[in-house]
Order: structure tokens, then sequence, then C-alpha cells
């Protein structure tokens, strides 16, 4: 028996040892790590990641024989950690894996989130954010959104909640405060509003950035319930949610361009920059800024206008 037909039938014996799984508590954690693992290992070529391109493979990307080789590890160990049983492993085990898969920033991040959740010893344990149950800005965050005056600004926290915002942040999404005054969710509006797909040109992107940092969230916090609740929802209500879950892609958003469609002013072409906020773990403050004397710079003086005649939410609310 060649090496190339012994590696697939191990994997054929894995695969069938990890379908026979039984659940109980934690297995939830085990399949989240299971199914990032299997879904960054599938995105590798052979030709990616070295080896010789030999046999005829049934799946695509690297075998978990080759995965383990490249870690440096053994295949049962490797097995044991694509299975989710992450009791003992160490941080550098899991950058070894990181290394063998070609994970990202992001990919990594998440990897060791996840790890954290399924294992919770102190060597991978991180800060958790608090629950937003309820969470309202301290007066002194909201005066110091308002003090931002050129641009939109706002807070969100992972589950795509928008929080507060100064006065060009609120009516830059103006639609979101109309549709769902009480609680205005990004993920909801994106993909269960089809007001988004104008809001958004390129909505394709949009509704990718959206999942990706939702799914990098719930690595964060598992058990996060509203989280769970909301997953569920827009499982439940939208195919393009649930192709892009499946997915398991994730992202650190931190900094880029956007392009915005707003009903008053047409087309905003922004940067922005991302910060996670020190003070208020979990959540997210992002400023927008146009170009100087560029359109955008001249639609953010009509949005301003606009704000001024047509927002009766007075400065300070959300």
């Amino acid at each position: 028996m060649t090496l190339d037909v012994l590696g697939q039938v191990l994997d054929d014996d894995l695969a069938a040892q990890l379908l026979a799984e039984e659940r109980d508590v934690g297995a939830d954690d085990r399949a989240e790590v299971r199914q990032f693992l299997t879904t960054r290992r599938a995105k590798i070529s052979v030709r990616q990641a070295g080896l010789p391109d030999v046999g005829t493979r049934r799946v695509p990307g690297l075998r978990r024989t080759e995965v383990a080789a490249l870690a440096g590890i053994s295949i049962e160990y490797y097995a044991k950690i694509e299975r989710g049983s992450l009791a003992g492993v160490s941080a550098s085990v899991l950058d070894a894996v990181a290394r063998a898969l070609q994970l990202d920033d992001a990919e990594r991040t998440h990897l060791f989130d996840l790890a954290r959740a399924a294992d919770g010893t102190s060597a991978l344990r991180g800060p958790r954010p608090r629950s937003r149950k309820g969470w309202t800005p301290r007066p002194a965050l909201q005066w110091t959104l308002d003090t931002i005056t050129d641009g939109p600004a706002i807070v969100r926290n992972g589950r795509m909640d928008l929080l507060a915002a100064n006065r060009l942040g609120r009516a830059m999404h103006a639609s979101l405060y109309d549709r769902d005054p009480a609680g205005p969710n990004f993920a909801r509006y994106t993909f269960l509003d089809d007001d988004s797909r104008t809001f958004y040109p390129n909505w394709d992107v949009a509704a990718d950035t959206c999942v990706a940092i939702l799914r990098t969230e719930a690595g964060r916090d598992p058990h996060d319930r509203a989280m769970h609740d909301l997953v569920g929802q827009l499982s439940t209500l939208s195919g393009e949610f649930r192709r892009r879950w499946s997915s398991h892609d994730v992202r650190l958003h931190g900094t880029g361009t956007k392009t915005f469609h707003h009903r008053a002013v047409g087309d905003l072409e922004l940067t922005y920059e991302s910060l996670d906020m020190i003070s208020e773990p979990g959540l997210t403050l992002t400023i927008y800024a146009a170009e100087p004397h560029s359109a955008a710079a001249e639609a953010l003086t009509l949005l301003s206008a606009w704000a001024a005649v047509h927002q009766d939410v007075p400065a300070g609310a959300t």
C-alpha cells in the first residue's frame, strides 16, 4: 500500500470517527472547532502547502495526515484537535496548526478564541466582553461622539447592534433607525431588509463582512444567548445568511473604504477606522471620513444639512 493510499485510508477512518462522535456537554464547542478547521483545511491546496500532488483526491484541500506532518504532530493528535478536544493543547501546538493551515491573523485569533471557549485554561483565556443587555452609552461617551462633527461615528458590539452614534452617524444610518428604532442591528438590516441592497451598492461585500464579524464574535463568546437567537433568526429567514455562515470565514475589521448610497445625498465613498474600546470590552468605535475636497466630502456637508432639517432625534440620544 502506497503512502498516498495509506493517508487516504487513515483520513477515511478518522472521518468516520468524527461522524460517530456522541453529543454531550461541550459538543457544540467541539463542532465549531471541527467545522472551522475542516473548512480551513479545504482551502489549502497541496501546491500552496509545498507538498507533492500525487494520487486522486476525493475532497478539496489537504488531508489530515498532511496537516499533521506540516504541524510536526502525530495524525492521532491532530485528529483529536480537529474533533474539538482541546483540553491540554498548548499555545505552541495551536500556533503550529495555524502555520500549517496558513491562517491569517483573524483566523489565528479565532482559533485561539475557540480553544479558550472549549478548554478554558488560563494560558488561552482572554478578556470576556461584558453583557450588553440593556446597555446605554455613558453621557461622557455620547458627549465625545458628539464632538466629532465632520464625519459619522458609531459604536457597535460584536452582534452588530448599533448602540450609539453622533449626529452624522444617525443621519447616515437613518434607514436602520427608521425600521428598528428600539434596537437597530446591521445584520438584520442587511439580510432581512431589501433597503440594504440600495444602501450598500456592494451588497455582497457588505454581507460577507457582516457575517465574518458575527462569526468572529461567536468564537469569542460561543455561549452568548443573544448571539444564538440572532443567528437562529437569520438562518431561518435568509438563505444568503445560511450560505455565508456555513463557510466559517472570519475577519478583523480595522480599516478600509466603504461605499454607501444615502436616500437623500446619493453615494458616499468613505474611509473608516475601527477601534476596540478598552473601557468597554466587546464594543467597537468606528469613525468615517471623506477625502478632503472630494465628492464624498461635499455629500457629507449635504448630509449634515439634511440632518439639521429632518432629524428629530435630539443630540445625545440613540
